[in-house]
Parts: structure tokens; C-alpha cells; sequence
């Protein structure tokens, strides 16, 4: 792996464990076994490195979730399959702990990526429920765009009481009811 690869690497790490305020250039180098001139050779400072490995691991969880949401099945089958997906559940969403980042939220650039990765679930969310209602796999009362927004929030909600209790029950119940709430708008059979 070259040097600029463990640097933005490390940085991902310290980002989803420390947050942007707790990650210091100094930790990143350590972390990378790099040197100041190296990072400063490959980057223009903190925000510069900070911002390839925000986009990195936005695009990575949109490659993780698009193997679910592109998968054979239903809509339901689908989405099931994305929110029982294998988690680190007690240490977050990489993107959505971002949010509670105010350097990170306070900064447009940096910004960005996490605004357009979320934006980009409830879309994509979205226009697979949209496809399960055409498809008389959904009730056509549901409606999408709605139900999208809910599951995220349920989805980001479950992290943050799964770490509050440090434990993975609350993720687990939230997700459950999600997935129950959605189960209540499947057709018995499909029109």
C-alpha cells in the first residue's frame, strides 16, 4: 500500500473512531507510519486528507449498499437484506457520526460527501420502494419517498441508541420495527 493509500486509510480509522476534531495530523502520521513531509507531499494539510477519506468511505458504503438494493428478490427482500447486513454496530455509521462533527458540518466542502451519501440512500431507498409498490409487491398506499426518509432515520436513529445503551439490542429492536412497519404494507399477493 503506498503512502498516501495508509494515509488516507489511517485517517478513515480516526474519522469513524476520534471524529474530525479528535484526529490529529500527528495521530494520522503515526497511525500510517508516515512522516510530516510525506502527508504534506500527498496532501495540502488535514481538511485536504480528511475530505479523500470522507469520499472514500461514502463510496464505499454506497457500493456495500447497492450489492443489497441491486440483489434478485423483492422490494422488502431487498431492503431486509441491507439493514440485517453484517455492522459495526457500537462504533456507528462512518458517514452518519460525521453529522454530529461541527468542524466537519461547519465546513461545506467536507460537508458535502456525508449530505450527498445520505441524500443518495433516501433516493435510492426511495425508487426501490417505488419499484416494489409498481411491481404490486407494496401496498400503493405506501408512500416512498416517506418510508425512505424513516428507514435511514430508524437506521441512524439504532446506532445512536445502540451506543448509548452499549449494546446492539436497540439497534436490533429499531431495525425489527422498521422492517415490521414495512411488512404491514406488503400485498398478500402481488397485483
Amino acid at each position: 500500500m503506498s503512502t498516501a493509500e495508509r494515509l488516507i486509510e489511517s485517517t478513515r480509522e480516526l474519522l469513524w473512531e476520534r471524529g474530525y476534531v479528535g484526529t490529529s495530523p500527528k495521530a494520522i502520521q503515526q497511525r500510517a507510519g508516515a512522516g510530516q513531509g510525506s502527508m504534506y507531499h500527498h496532501f495540502a494539510g488535514k481538511p485536504d486528507l480528511a475530505l479523500a477519506a470522507i469520499r472514500r468511505t461514502a463510496g464505499e458504503m454506497r457500493a456495500k449498499a447497492e450489492e443489497q438494493f441491486s440483489a434478485p428478490g423483492t422490494a422488502v427482500d431487498r431492503v431486509t437484506a441491507y439493514l440485517h447486513r453484517e455492522r459495526d454496530v457500537l462504533k456507528g455509521c462512518p458517514i452518519g457520526r460525521l453529522t454530529q462533527d461541527p468542524e466537519v458540518m461547519a465546513d461545506p466542502v467536507l460537508r458535502a460527501p456525508v449530505d450527498e451519501t445520505l441524500a443518495w440512500l433516501r433516493e435510492r431507498l426511495a425508487a426501490l420502494l417505488a419499484e416494489g409498490c409498481e411491481r404490486g409487491e407494496l401496498n400503493s398506499a405506501l408512500d416512498p419517498r416517506t418510508t425512505a426518509a424513516t428507514v435511514v432515520a430508524v437506521l441512524q436513529g439504532g446506532y445512536v441508541l445502540a451506543r448509548a445503551a452499549d449494546s446492539v439490542q436497540p439497534f436490533d429492536q429499531a431495525i425489527a420495527g422498521v422492517l415490521g412497519l414495512l411488512a404491514a404494507h406488503a400485498s398478500a399477493t402481488p397485483e
